[in-house]
């Protein structure tokens, strides 16, 4: 999987010349941005239920 910023660098016209290709890398730019933000909510979710794993596995086990 790529990140947003990997999209980016490989989608981007390096020198917009004209007002089509301005508004394809903003376009570009945008669904990075939107990239970034579903991946950024993955590793949260991720992270979270590992939280969790850990919590159950190392305290639950001390209830019982």
């Amino acid at each position: 999987m790529k990140t947003a910023v990997e999209w980016l660098l490989e989608n981007l016209n390096s020198e917009p010349y004209s007002e089509e290709e301005f508004n394809y890398n903003s376009d570009c730019w945008d669904k990075a941005l939107e990239m970034e933000k579903e991946q950024m909510e993955s590793a949260y979710l991720a992270g979270e239920s590992k939280d969790k794993q850990y919590y159950n596995e190392t305290f639950k086990q001390q209830e019982q």
